[in-house]
């Protein structure tokens, strides 16, 4: 079984994204299970949501405290929350981050970052003091774990927006996807796109 946890701050689109990656994964044959965990309902609190997937039915019905993988879309967060404490070994930490990976303080961790911020403020996704960073920390995920195609990613965001929003979004995706840095614990193994 294979189980992702987001973390993000409320309006950045955790839930979102990780519904989009479900979706993904179900097009490529998974069973899947997508849900969110809130505290304080509102912009800018912490939010957490989940994905699971798996060859054969889910039956487990909780929250993911293990998790295979971490995608994090507030950089804040990964201090605050010491989230990487119960990742699997071998689990990617995606991040939304200007910040090279090897700079986040994670050794012993796959690392791979992306400055999603930028990417959606240039696509028009957000506004400057609140860029909704979902569809392109999706991009950057695929691009750097290889668990999902790039195509079913594409394929789950023209399912779920429509008109300009769209485009901006399929944009968003491609572009992280391109730009996105990993780092499996030598600085000299850097690898971009």
């Amino acid at each position: 079984m294979l189980e992702i946890r987001f973390h993000g701050r409320g309006g950045q689109g955790a839930v979102v994204a990780s519904n989009l990656l479900a979706a993904a994964l179900f097009s490529e044959g998974w069973e899947v299970q997508s849900f969110p965990t809130f505290g304080v309902e509102r912009r800018g609190a912490p939010v957490a949501a989940y994905v699971r997937a798996d060859k054969r039915p889910i039956y487990l019905r909780c929250q993911i405290r293990n998790p295979d993988h971490l995608v994090v879309l507030d950089p804040s967060l990964l201090g605050m929350l010491q989230l990487t404490s119960d990742l699997k070994p071998g689990g990617w930490v995606v991040v939304n981050t200007p910040s090279p990976p090897w700079a986040l303080g994670l050794p012993g961790f796959r690392v791979a970052a992306v400055d999603a911020g930028r990417i959606a403020l240039s696509w028009g996704l957000g506004s400057a003091g609140a860029p909704i960073v979902n569809t392109a920390i999706l991009g950057a995920f695929a691009a750097a774990t290889g668990l999902v195609r790039l195509s079913s990613v594409l394929e789950a965001v023209g399912a779920a927006f429509g008109g300009p929003e769209l485009r901006k979004n399929l944009g968003a995706v491609e572009e992280a996807a391109r730009e996105v840095a990993t780092w499996e614990g030598d600085p000299s193994q850097v690898a971009v796109g």
